[in-house]
């Protein structure tokens, strides 16, 4: 949902605005661009080229002389006469300083990168300092600069009969330009305190956010990391992606870097480095231009450029702190703009055009995304040092309460550098008309609950996967389900669904209601009554979130289930740092609908009774938290992640017929890799002990049809079954599973067929104990050893796919084609 926020205000806005004077600065021999040249004003100010040796002179004066400077070439001077807003700038070799220094065998450059390097630990104000705390305005507008617009009537002509007559008048520039006149697109406000110590880490309590047209913020847009909190770190965020740092462990061997000049600031001698990546093929990697100090290479100024489907420029400053001895984080900017493609792109059912190069000509008309752009700034202020800070609720990475989204004016007058000038002005008072009018709130809304699977209905949230499903016992499962939501009330919740299915012939149904007792915890107590039938065998770790699938291909193959009958009392609370627990305990009478009967200790049931106490915990150690006055949300995810769930069953308590234990835990990993490829991998166990009967023991998630031919036993794929193993082929009283994928970057075969391969691979071992007390169902235990590989081929034709797997080991089958299985893929991204 965070980049479907983005987009949301984003989709007409990835452009460049053009301003009175431009350049391009080259070298007079060769033609070749001279990244981030330095070009001074005769205001004393001076600027940076980017990495195509363009620079833009914002409010130049006419017939005022800039000077253009780059290392080991002669400057050049010119002088802004009317009429001319362009200016190719080549400049003149100078042989005298061509020879770069070398002490000692060694490129300069070389030394100073590793000496950066080296140096974080003592100029990284994260590992420097003990602690600190800084405050921080935020201001992000989405606009354009009405100059760049002509502004013009275009007359649209056809022809009739061999003769030219005009068809309409496209206002559209027009429109465009005085609407850029009067307000910015977009925009946003955040005010917020940064807090650090060594032992808690970083924590940001956001003050006040104003997002114009809402009432509420978008939480998902406010999380996103637009921007790194160090340069020094390995990966360097931008625009939620990570990227190679150029003063990362590892960074001379992925860049190039040349020193441009040395410059002051702050009053202290820097190197002016421009790096860039040494093969441009490999993903993930910037160019741009770093400032180190000449005397404790500290990181002193940064820009950071990436340039494809968005032209991005990130610019770290920072103020030197003489106390301290290092560069302290002062402000940072960050600018988009339309970039190159090859191809149009639509989004949420607009296109944007692109041009397929960089040329710098344009071969089709200008449209109102070529010149909008997005511009944030953020910028520093009441800076302490090695002063006590205790960070609160320390699990959570950002926080925001109720009265930071509804702060006056007057409040907000108080951080904002300057005053908001009319256009700022207008734009809220009339996003506040547009967003009301269009209703694009109660919009954003609905689409965040319709992600998760809930259509909502006044006080009530529809459940979307209750309405219609299929397996092969229940034939066509048609039903209806609901939740209330925060218009019912914010303390209180009911549920309930109610289903039939066209094979079986049966109604069944839930209901519920729950409490919350907590806010910053999420903290619910809840009872429920249900009268359903469930997969036997199944694991579920009751912290497991509900996901909204369009379809469940496991269920549709499923043949064997039990009904139950289930009265629970529940707790559920996240009120330990990072992680969620589910406290259960629940009566149920259980009914096995496949010819079942349990025999332990020379006793038989069909039917049985249950009463057991169960703890699931999920622990996510590694992600980053938002609390929000709406609930917690988890912003960055990391891995590894755990989920531990221990159930007991009671004999005699509440008539139930059995005592047992079970003991599950689960473990996922997931490496993502600066080239876009991602390994995962799965460790699930669990163990059964004492008198368990088979729909509470382990099946580890078969899906295959028992059919002959490869080809009737096609259906889709799961995400973490095995694919070969047969449907009640193998149960275990203990077992151990684990997985691992590997999935390369998606790439293009021909035209609109594009191909995301991952090779993946599963392996599965366990046994049981008192076989014999099953009867009425055949099985195998695996003892042994199961074992699969495979590939899944995904997004072949749009979301649709193919995978094939092959059944190897100890259980490896006589027939060589009931080893295959080939299944059809279905990924569906939608942000």
């Amino acid at each position: 949902m965070r980049i479907l926020a983005f987009l949301f205000f984003f989709i007409s806005t990835t452009c460049m605005a053009q301003h009175a004077i431009t350049g391009i600065v080259k070298d007079g021999e060769t033609g070749q661009v001279l990244s981030f040249a330095t070009v001074y004003q005769q205001n004393g100010k001076s600027l940076i080229a980017d990495v195509d040796g363009r620079f833009v002179l914002e409010n130049a004066k006419l017939y005022e002389i800039f000077t253009v400077s780059y290392l080991n070439y002669k400057d050049r001077s010119f002088k802004i006469t009317p009429g001319r807003t362009f200016y190719s700038v080549p400049l003149e070799p100078n042989p005298e300083t061509m020879n770069e220094l070398v002490i000692n065998g060694e490129n300069p450059v070389t030394g100073i990168i590793k000496r950066a390097i080296k140096g974080r630990i003592v100029n990284d104000p994260q590992q420097k300092l003990n602690s600190f705390s800084y405050r921080t305005y935020e201001r992000l507008i989405v606009t354009a600069n009405p100059d760049s617009i002509s502004g013009a009537l275009d007359s649209v002509y056809g022809y009739e009969k061999a003769a030219r007559i005009l068809k309409k008048i496209d206002s559209t520039d027009f429109k465009f330009k005085k609407l850029v006149e009067k307000r910015h697109i977009y925009q946003t406000e955040k005010v917020s305190d940064f807090l650090y110590n060594r032992k808690q880490g970083l924590k940001e309590n956001v003050l006040a956010t104003r997002m114009a047209g809402f009432k509420r913020p978008l939480y998902e847009l406010i999380s996103l990391k637009i921007q790194s909190y160090s340069v020094y770190t390995d990966k360097i965020d931008i625009l939620e992606t990570k990227y190679e740092g150029p003063l990362a462990s590892d960074a001379i061997e992925e860049y190039n870097y040349k020193i441009l000049d040395t410059v002051s600031i702050d009053s202290r001698d820097v190197y002016m480095i421009h790096f860039y990546p040494k093969d441009k093929k490999k993903k993930k990697r910037i160019e741009g231009v770093i400032y180190i100090d000449t005397k404790n290479y500290g990181m002193a100024k940064a820009i950071f450029r990436i340039k494809n489907v968005l032209d991005i420029t990130s610019t770290h400053f920072f103020s030197y702190e003489k106390e301290k001895g290092l560069w302290f984080p002062d402000r940072k900017t960050l600018k988009i703009v339309k970039g190159n493609n090859k191809q149009d792109i639509k989004i949420l059912g607009e296109t944007i055009k692109f041009d397929a190069e960089s040329t710098g000509k344009r071969k089709r008309d200008t449209e109102p995304s070529d010149l909008v752009y997005v511009y944030s700034e953020s910028g520093n202020f009441d800076k302490k040092f090695d002063i006590p800070v205790t960070i609160r609720r320390e699990g959570v990475a950002i926080d925001i309460k109720e009265e930071a989204i509804n702060r006056p004016e007057s409040y907000w007058n108080n951080f904002r550098p300057d005053t908001l000038d009319s256009r700022s002005i207008t734009t809220y008072s009339e996003m506040d008309s547009i967003v009301a009018k269009e209703n694009w709130e109660q919009i954003l809304i609905k689409g965040k609950r319709i992600i998760n699977g809930y259509f909502p209905v006044g006080p009530l949230d529809i459940d979307l996967q209750r309405i219609i499903r299929y397996n092969n016992y229940e034939g066509f499962r048609v039903g209806a389900g609901f939740v209330t939501n925060n218009k019912f009330a914010e303390t209180f919740r009911l549920s309930g669904y109610g289903a039939y299915g066209t094979k079986d012939g049966t109604f069944k149904y839930g209901l519920g209601a729950a409490v919350r007792v907590g806010n910053f915890s999420s903290s619910w107590i809840g009872i429920s009554y249900t009268d359903d039938i469930t997969e036997i065998a199944s694991t579920y770790f009751a912290t497991d979130r509900k996901t909204f699938k369009i379809y469940d291909p496991r269920l549709i193959n499923l043949l064997t289930f039990y009904n139950h009958q289930t009265y629970q009392a529940y707790i559920q609370t996240k009120i330990v740092p990072k992680s969620e627990s589910v406290w259960q305990l629940t009566r149920s009478r259980i009914d096995p609908k496949f010819g079942y009967t349990y025999m332990p200790d020379g006793s038989s049931y069909k039917l049985f009774n249950l009463t057991t106490a169960s703890l699931a915990i999920q622990w996510n150690p590694f992600s980053d938290y938002m609390q929000t006055p709406e609930g917690r949300i988890e912003t960055e995810k990391r891995f590894p992640k755990f989920a531990f769930q221990y159930t007991q069953s009671l004999s005699n308590f509440l008539d139930s017929d059995f005592t047992f234990s079970k003991l599950d835990a689960r473990a996922e990993f997931e490496k993502k890799y600066l080239n876009g490829q991602k390994t995962s991998g799965l460790f699930q166990t669990g163990i059964a002990l004492g008198n368990t009967p088979i729909t509470h023991l382990y099946s580890t998630s078969p899906n295959n049809l028992d059919k002959d031919g490869i080809l009737a036993r096609i259906t889709f794929a799961g995400k973490n079954g095995f694919e070969t193993m047969y449907f009640n082929e193998f149960f275990s009283s203990q077992y151990v599973m684990g997985q691992l994928k590997h999935a390369f970057r998606k790439f293009t075969i021909s035209g609109k067929f594009k191909m995301a391969p991952v090779l993946v691979t599963r392996a599965a071992w366990g046994n049981m104990h008192d076989k014999n007390d099953h009867l009425g169902i055949e099985f195998n235990t695996l003892e042994k050893g199961y074992y699969e590989s495979g590939v899944e081929l995904n997004e072949i034709f749009s979301i649709v796919g193919i995978s094939a797997f092959y059944r190897y080991g100890p259980y490896h089958l006589e027939r060589f084609d009931r080893n295959i299985s080939v299944k059809l893929s279905f990924v569906l991204n939608l942000f």
